[in-house]
């Protein structure tokens, strides 16, 4: 019976993703009980707790006193969280050069020539900022 109910848990990251979505969604703070009615799973108000409790501990989430508990947000949005993860990997390898060419070498066409614009659009604007902070106000 221990083996059935193993299989009926969900893949690894699976209940923390929809978390996400539905605090994204709500774009305001919402309690552990919101949350869980939100996701319409029946989870227990300690399980859904505990994965706020965590997402904020790791810095995902901010809190925010409500009532006698509090209230969660996300501190970035979907594309911001998956930024921090792909600088945090980076972060990780003495090799970042090497690391770098190969995910540019991995990109579709497509993606590449965002990434160049975005390079490009990026560098334009620190020009921008550092000629207008030379500027005489």
């Amino acid at each position: 019976m221990a083996d059935k109910r193993r299989d009926d848990r969900r893949p690894h990251g699976e209940l923390v993703s929809d978390v996400l979505a539905v605090l994204w969604e709500a774009g305001t703070p919402m309690s552990a009980q919101q949350v869980n009615a939100a996701l319409g799973q029946g989870l227990a108000r300690t399980t859904m707790a505990t994965i706020l409790t965590r997402l904020y501990e790791k810095g995902t989430l901010r809190r925010v006193p409500s009532g006698r508990g509090f209230a969660y947000e996300p501190v970035e949005d979907a594309a911001g969280l998956v930024a921090g993860r792909m600088r945090r990997e980076l972060e990780r390898e003495p090799r970042r050069d090497l690391v770098l060419k190969r995910f540019v070498s991995s990109l579709s066409e497509n993606d590449e020539e965002t990434l160049r614009r975005l390079l490009l659009e990026a560098e334009a604007e620190a020009d921008d900022e550092a000629e207008a902070g030379g500027a005489p106000a």
